[in-house]
C-alpha cells in the first residue's frame, strides 16, 4: 500500500475508519507560514455535514498538529496532524467480514490484503480517511488564499436536481466562490437547494441513497502552473480527485461536451482586457491548455455516486457459505455524500495546485503571501529569501 502522494509537498495518510486514530503529514511546506485552525474546524464541520443529511456517526473531529508547527507558524518539519476516533460502532460490521457489500471495496480488499485488512467501517478505503485529507487541505487553500487565488465549489447536481451553474465573469464568479465556501450546502439557486435536500429526505426514508455532481472553480491563478504530458494540470488534479471514496468522473472546461462541439465552437478566442492582460473570451478549455494554467478561471466538475451503504436488502456472496446471499445493512450511514464531499474535493484541489506552484516557484512561495515584515523580522541577518512571484 502506498499512502503518499505528492512531488514538492507531499501528503501522507494513515489510519483506519475504526483505529484508534486516523491523520496526515504533510511535508515540504515552507517555515513562517501562519495557520488559522478555526477555518480548518469550519471546513472539518462542512465535511461532516448536517445530521439530517448525513450520517449518525458525529465525530468531534478535533485535530492536534502533533509537529511541524510551534508558536503559530509552520517550522518547516514535518506538520502531522492526528484525528482520534471516538464514535465508533465496529460490531455493527462484524456480520460483513465475510458478507461482501455491493460496490464497496470489501472483495477486492480481500483479494489485495489476503483477509488482513481491518473491515471495520471500511478500514483504511472509508471516507472517514478524507478527514485528514480537509485538515491539511485547508492548510494549502490558506497558502493560495495568501496569494489571491479563490477556490469554491457548489452543488451542481444532487438526486436528479439541478443548481445554476457558475457564472463566467471573473468578478461575479468570485463573489459566488465566497458565498459557497461559508455555506454547508452551497447552491447558487435557494430554490434548488431546498429541492436537493428534499430528494436526499426521501431516498433516507426509503433506505436508499442518491448522488450528485460537484462544480468547483478557482480565480486568481498565474498562467504557466503545470507540465505538458505525465504532470499536467489535468494529470495531477484528476490523481487526486479519483483518490477521492466514491468519485466517478472528473471533466474539466466543458468536459465531455466539448466532443459534440466544431473547432470553432469549442476554440476559446484571445484578446486583451482593459488592463493589458491576455484572456481568452470562452473558457472551454476550463482555464488549461497543453496541461498548463492559462490565467482564466478553472472549472472542473466530479461525478460522486450514490452512498452505496443502503437499508434495502441486496444481493451479494457469503465467502463462509460459499454461496450467494442477501444482505441488508445495518449501522449509520449517509443517504448522500455529495454535499460532503465537496469540501473534499476543494482540499484535493488546493493541496494539488500548491504542489504545482512550489514547483514553479520554489517552496517559499508557501510563505511568500504572508506578513511579509513580520517575516524580515524573524530572518537571521545575511539570509536572503527570495518569495516575489
Amino acid at each position: 500500500m502506498k499512502s503518499v502522494y505528492g512531488n514538492n509537498l507531499t501528503l501522507t495518510l494513515f489510519g483506519e475508519s475504526h483505529g484508534e486514530a486516523i491523520g496526515a503529514v504533510l511535508d515540504g511546506l515552507a517555515p513562517g507560514i501562519p495557520l488559522d485552525l478555526s477555518e480548518i474546524r469550519l471546513r472539518m464541520e462542512q465535511r461532516r455535514g448536517a445530521a439530517a443529511l448525513s450520517t449518525a456517526r458525529r465525530e468531534a473531529d478535533e485535530i492536534s498538529l502533533v509537529s511541524g508547527y510551534f508558536e503559530g507558524h509552520t517550522t518547516g518539519a514535518p506538520l502531522t496532524i492526528l484525528i482520534h476516533n471516538e464514535d465508533t460502532r465496529s460490531a455493527d460490521y462484524r456480520q460483513l467480514q465475510n458478507q461482501m457489500r455491493p460496490s464497496h471495496a470489501d472483495w477486492a480488499a480481500r483479494c489485495k490484503y489476503h483477509g488482513f485488512e481491518d473491515y471495520r467501517g471500511g478500514g483504511h478505503f472509508s471516507g472517514r480517511i478524507t478527514a485528514p485529507v480537509v485538515a491539511a487541505g485547508t492548510i494549502c487553500r490558506q497558502i493560495l488564499r495568501s496569494r489571491g487565488i479563490v477556490l469554491g465549489s457548489h452543488l451542481l447536481r444532487c438526486g436528479g436536481v439541478a443548481d445554476t451553474p457558475f457564472p463566467a465573469e471573473e468578478a461575479a464568479l468570485k463573489a459566488a466562490l465566497e458565498r459557497c465556501a461559508a455555506s454547508d450546502f452551497p447552491v447558487l439557486d435557494k430554490t434548488a437547494g431546498e429541492a436537493m435536500r428534499q430528494r436526499i429526505t426521501e431516498a433516507r426514508a426509503v433506505q436508499d441513497s442518491v448522488g450528485g455532481v460537484i462544480e468547483t472553480a478557482v480565480v486568481g491563478l498565474e498562467p504557466g502552473l503545470g507540465e505538458p504530458w505525465f504532470w499536467s494540470v489535468e494529470s495531477q488534479l484528476s490523481h487526486l480527485l479519483f483518490s477521492i471514496p466514491g468519485v466517478k468522473g472528473v471533466e474539466f472546461g466543458a468536459g465531455f461536451s466539448i466532443a459534440e462541439m466544431t473547432g470553432s465552437t469549442a476554440n476559446d478566442p484571445f484578446r486583451y482586457d482593459e488592463t493589458g492582460r491576455v484572456i481568452t473570451e470562452t473558457n472551454r478549455s476550463g482555464g488549461i491548455q497543453g496541461g498548463i494554467t492559462n490565467g482564466m478561471p478553472l472549472t472542473l466538475r466530479v461525478a460522486v455516486k450514490p452512498t452505496p451503504s443502503i437499508g434495502r436488502e441486496q444481493r451479494t456472496v457469503d465467502l463462509t457459505l460459499g454461496q450467494n446471499a442477501a444482505l441488508s445493512i445495518r449501522g449509520r450511514h449517509d443517504p448522500a455524500i455529495v454535499h460532503r464531499a465537496r469540501v473534499v474535493v476543494e482540499a484535493a484541489v488546493a493541496f494539488g495546485l500548491v504542489d504545482l506552484a512550489a514547483a514553479r516557484y520554489g517552496t517559499d512561495w508557501m510563505a511568500g503571501g504572508f506578513d511579509k515584515k513580520q517575516q524580515e523580522q524573524r530572518s537571521e541577518p545575511g539570509c536572503k529569501r527570495s518569495v516575489t512571484v
